[in-house]
């Protein structure tokens, strides 16, 4: 049964990122952003391209893609399972104990707000441009092998793998709630550290994309720290924790 609810979101999540790459600007229903995609840094602009097939550089991405199909069958591989799904609930969920505290709309409305209203920012606006110029295959087509979830398999099949938009947003979301609540900054830059490596477990991207989703994630939290909406709501989830913290 839960695996049946996760094939659901699943589902809805690889819809909504694959519908992104077709919109002029934001490509959800939701209205979680706060920039727009020419505010945010040009990802084609700014990254190197994905390696190429002879390359020393996918060699090393042959070997982690190896290396995370060896973990599929343990803890981490379940970890990976659970780290693909993006909806705002779950995202909450899968940094709430990292953070020390849970964050849900009920009891921290205002760090839930921060996060879920720049997640897209991250994980649609900063990979699109070089998600559509270079339309990388993701490792599972590439090696004609199965995931960890066939359901996604045929969505995402044709959405470009280069950057990882799920590390960008991970890795946005890390910095941002470090930033709320610096006394644990080890275990929150870990928990988005490790949702960018279950998306290399899981065979949906390379090593190299999931780096590469960092790198425009961080460009991502800078432009953002210059957007009034979003210093106002940091404002006040600093101040929500800061209340909790008490």
């Amino acid at each position: 049964m839960k695996l049946r609810r996760f094939s659901v979101v699943l589902l809805l999540s690889a819809a909504i990122c694959a519908s992104a790459q077709n919109n002029k600007d934001h490509g959800t229903d939701i209205p979680n952003y706060y920039l727009t995609i020419d505010e945010v840094a040009d990802s084609y602009k700014l990254l190197p391209p994905p390696p190429t097939e002879n390359s020393a550089h996918f060699a090393y991405d042959k070997e982690q893609y190896e290396r995370g199909k060896a973990l599929r069958n343990t803890p981490r591989g379940e970890r990976a399972i659970k780290d693909a799904l993006w909806g705002n609930d779950y995202l909450a969920e899968d940094f709430s104990e990292a953070f020390g505290t849970e964050i849900s709309l009920e009891k921290t409305p205002e760090i839930f707000t921060l996060i879920v209203h720049m997640k897209e920012d991250a994980g649609d606006l900063s990979t699109r441009h070089a998600k559509k110029h270079y339309m990388r295959k993701r490792p599972f087509a590439y090696f004609n092998e199965p995931t960890q979830l066939p359901e996604e398999e045929k969505i995402l099949a044709n959405n470009g793998s280069f950057p990882s938009g799920h590390t960008a947003m991970g890795w946005a979301v890390a910095l941002v709630l470090a930033e709320v609540n610096p006394d644990r900054q080890d275990e929150i830059l870990k928990r988005g550290y490790d949702m960018g490596q279950s998306r290399v477990i899981s065979g949906f991207h390379y090593q190299s994309d999931v780096d590469a989703g960092r790198i425009v994630a961080a460009g991502v939290v800078a432009r953002l720290h210059t957007n009034k909406a979003f210093c106002k709501q940091l404002k006040k989830a600093k101040k929500e924790f800061k209340k909790l913290s008490k």
